[in-house]
């Protein structure tokens, strides 16, 4: 049988240049155009935060964050986006623990209560098609997901590719590496969909047999466009990359049965020998963090590393200038 990637269906509208209300279930909702409108607010946003300027642009509005998975950056960047942005937040994690979903309460049933009580809905989930599960059940307010198992997690992959276009002033023609995770990382699902709007960008994956995408999966993304390259040694890393990006083995996805220790052992780490022998002098190097087994702390001082400078620092901008979109406040 013929594998296809999950597509929208009815319920989740392509964004066709107007976000207002509109739910953010996957990447696949975005044009390059629509991305492009995303990056030009979010450089506003870059200025109003950098120069801490006041913000009433969600002035009397309440997001809800419901978070059944752990977080630091989604959930900490959404939180901050909306309170710069002169929100407020509703923050609920583990509602499976505090919540009355504790008492045996649906799924569509909580996201209707928090519906109730917000203008948004900010979901991460550990289940794939949760958000669009999530999406369908509230009828009043638009849905964002913030990585659904490892399906997608589209506002990562507009951080990203804000990044990226920040660095080069395109997203058409880039040589990319990705490395580690390939069949559990809902970044990459998300990264790959995205970049593959774009021209002639080819794309690299690293990983143990065991984390590489299926072949089928692997054949309907290159269906879109965007050639992958698998190779299987960072002897095979081609110099002329424009970027990297690292993930670690997500372990909370893993079968019961896998050797977690193992895949570990097998993972290709960053190390500033590796960067010296295969990467180029004006590559950039990215990791959705947090950073298990795949960069050396060394390398941190590279100039080339902005895991932990452009790149987390997006994510910020970026939601806010999504949020401001989708609530009509642009």
């Amino acid at each position: 049988m013929q594998y296809v990637l999950p597509r929208l269906n009815d319920a989740v509208a392509h964004i066709q240049g107007d976000f207002h209300g509109k739910d953010i279930v996957s990447l696949d909702q975005f044009s390059a155009s629509d991305l492009h409108t995303v990056f030009s607010l979010a450089r506003q946003m870059k200025q109003l935060a950098l120069y801490n300027e006041p913000s009433h642009i969600l002035e009397g509005l309440v997001v809800a964050l419901l978070f059944f998975e752990p977080s630091s950056r989604t959930f900490g960047s959404f939180a901050a986006a909306v309170k710069r942005l002169g929100g407020q937040t509703l923050e609920i994690q583990n509602p499976e623990i505090v919540s009355s979903v504790s008492k045996g309460e649906s799924f569509e049933d909580t996201i209707r209560v928090f519906e109730a009580y917000s203008n948004a809905l900010v979901l991460r989930h550990s289940v794939p098609g949760a958000a669009l599960q999530a999406a369908q059940a509230a009828e009043f307010i638009p849905v964002i997901n913030a990585g659904d198992g490892n399906n997608e997690h589209p506002t990562q992959t507009l951080l990203d590719l804000f990044t990226l276009y920040e660095q080069f002033g395109r997203l058409d023609y880039l040589t990319g590496l990705v490395a580690g995770d390939l069949a559990n990382s809902r970044t990459l699902h998300s990264l790959i969909r995205g970049l593959s709007l774009f021209r002639g960008n080819t794309i690299y994956l690293l990983a143990s047999e065991r984390l590489r995408l299926a072949p089928a999966e692997l054949a309907a993304f290159e269906e879109r466009g965007i050639r992958l390259i698998e190779i299987s040694s960072e002897k095979d890393i081609p110099k002329t990359c424009n970027f990297w990006y690292w993930t670690r083995i997500q372990r909370e996805r893993l079968a019961a049965g896998d050797d977690y220790q193992g895949l570990m052992r097998e993972q290709v780490i960053v190390t500033p020998q590796l960067l010296k022998e295969y990467a180029s002098p004006d590559m950039i190097l990215l990791d959705p963090l947090p950073r298990v087994g795949t960069i050396d702390p060394s390398v941190d001082a590279d100039p080339r590393a902005v895991y932990l400078r452009s790149q987390i620092r997006n994510g910020m901008y970026v939601r806010m200038a999504l949020l401001a979109l989708i609530l009509g406040r642009a």
